[in-house]
């Protein structure tokens, strides 16, 4: 369906790839994974045609539909959020402005030729053949899909904010139903209820998908291949994410076992040639080992993928009861005087040790209950009561605001963590793949997702007993992510967390708290547990 053969692209002085292959076949769901900067988007956008190849070919099936969703939005304005998301659909709503525009003109018989009849019948052909009949159907189950409210279809669409516009953007391409969906991270700016939706959507999709994610349980649950690009190669495993991880740690101690005999057997043989280089007896067999050796391929062993680990600064250990909520309301002030409740009658205890996923709807409160947890802002009425030795580290998706712009990485850190040594800094750092040179960089030129592992750095180094964490997996990808998760695994304090990452939260919480509809239900059992009992009061 589509071929990458031989693909090189070099980059500067960076080699992205050196005569790589892919291929992608009908119905393929393949899960692009590497590391960041490998070439990733690079892929797509040579297989959109947006980037030409150094060398190598591109190869396509006729009739194949490219539906492609990236990190860049472009420009939307003029119309409101239902026109924007129908106008993007892509040769559909290019036929239904055609006819549009043919049935105005029908209005003035004497402009209308025999020519635009037949033109009006292959187009109503065309539209047919495309489910046009159903656009607006689609449109609004996707709209409510993706998280947007009704009241909110009529606003124009440069109201919405950055986030929600790639919700549009993703919303006009699945819209499109392009034969190859290609997809660079479609759930960064979703929240937890919208990935779902998104996952039974994709599941029903019968075209060919090839994506990139950092949620690793989504592209697990939808992705039976895994092609891998990294150190200038693209390789293909025939199964998912689980299967790719224990299969490349497979194939490495294969080629760590090649690479070890290819050692043992060149030392062999360079010293005999040493040793019998001088001795004209052994002349011929000496350069026949030469030869030999110098028309071996040598195998290269790649850089270890394995990833540092964080350690715990020791703690102090709180009170058995760590907060105490009582009664707990919080509203905002409305421009009309009124008072817009977010939350009522909220009541809880977290105990030493607990690890609470807080989970609710896009808008339920979530943000609003840990700020008012941390003391980021008052309770409108009631009290939050901290228990005895509580230490307390905040973490939002807004921390890295505070950082300071003219400081390098390894500065904000020290300033942050005084009396760290700079090897506990740097280690702490590489965990979160700030190796080398790069903790000489600004802060000023990091992206937000190298903003907000900095500030993760900071705070996971502190001496805290206490995390409230509001989406710390935000920006952070598969591998930041399962070294972040194996650290709050390991972390002997007590936490409360948000976050959209399922597997995530499956491996970490112990109890979960759901903010629904103004008041929270405490659930007492694991983030599977909380699943099991809530899809059964759906039914």
């Amino acid at each position: 369906m589509i071929h990458l053969s031989g693909i090189s692209v070099v980059h500067g002085d960076r080699v992205l790839f050196s005569k790589a292959d892919l291929l992608v076949r009908r119905g393929d769901r393949i899960g692009l994974v590497g590391p960041n900067g490998a070439g990733k988007s690079t892929v797509f956008r040579l297989i959109t045609g947006q980037e030409k190849p150094d060398s190598g070919s591109i190869t396509m099936d006729p009739g194949v539909d490219l539906g492609y969703f990236s990190q860049e939005t472009g420009e939307m304005q003029g119309g409101s959020l239902f026109e924007t998301l129908i106008r993007g659909a892509g040769r559909v709503s290019q036929v239904a402005r055609e006819l549009t525009d043919l049935e105005n003109r029908m209005a003035d018989p004497e402009g209308f030729s025999e020519k635009d009849m037949d033109r009006y019948g292959e187009l109503q052909e065309e539209f047919l053949n495309l489910d046009g009949y159903n656009l607006e159907t689609k449109a609004e189950t996707i709209l409510t899909g993706l998280g947007f409210s009704r009241n909110r279809w009529d606003e124009p669409v440069e109201s919405f904010s950055g986030g929600w516009k790639m919700r549009i953007a993703l919303g006009q391409i699945l819209l499109q139903n392009p034969t190859v969906l290609l997809m660079d991270e479609p759930t960064n700016h979703l929240d937890l209820e919208s990935i779902v939706w998104l996952e039974s959507w994709l599941n029903t999709f019968d075209g060919t998908i090839v994506m990139t994610s950092h949620d690793r349980e989504f592209m697990t649950r939808l992705c039976s291949r895994t092609v891998e690009i990294a150190q200038g190669t693209i390789t293909t495993y025939s199964g998912d994410y689980d299967f790719y991880l224990t299969e490349r740690q497979i194939r490495r101690e294969q080629l760590e076992a090649t690479f070890k005999r290819q050692q043992a057997m060149l030392a062999k043989e360079e010293e005999f040639i040493a040793r019998f280089a001088a001795r004209a007896s052994h002349a011929a067999q000496v350069q026949s080992r030469i030869k030999t050796i110098e028309k071996i391929d040598r195998v290269e062993l790649p850089p270890d993928p394995k990833t540092m680990k964080i350690r715990f600064a020791p703690v102090q250990r709180s009170g058995d009861q760590v907060v105490v909520l009582e009664n707990l309301e919080k509203s905002w002030p409305q421009e009309d005087g009124s008072r817009l409740q977010v939350f009522g009658g909220i009541s809880a205890t977290i105990a030493r040790g607990d690890k609470i996923a807080l989970t609710g709807i896009n808008g339920a409160g979530k943000s609003t209950l840990l700020k008012v947890i941390s003391g980021q802002t008052e309770p409108s009425s009631g009290v939050v009561t901290l228990g005895g030795s509580v230490e307390m580290g905040y973490f939002s998706q807004y921390s890295s605001d505070l950082l300071e712009p003219g400081n390098t990485i390894l500065e904000e850190v020290q300033h942050r963590l005084p009396l760290a040594t700079i090897g506990s800094i740097k280690s702490i750092l590489g965990a979160f793949q700030f190796s080398g040179d790069d903790s000489e960089k600004k802060i000023s030129v990091l992206s937000g997702g190298e903003k907000s592992r900095v500030m993760l750095a900071c705070m996971l180094a502190r001496p805290v007993n206490f995390l409230v964490l509001d989406e710390p997996t935000n920006h952070l990808d598969i591998e930041s992510r399962e070294v972040l998760l194996e650290a709050l695994q390991e972390f002997d304090g007590t936490l409360i967390l948000v976050s959209h990452d399922r597997y995530f939260l499956t491996r970490i919480a112990n109890r979960v708290f759901e903010i629904d509809r103004g008041t929270m239900s405490v659930f007492e059992g694991d983030y599977p547990y909380y699943q099991e009992k809530t899809a059964a009061l759906s039914r």
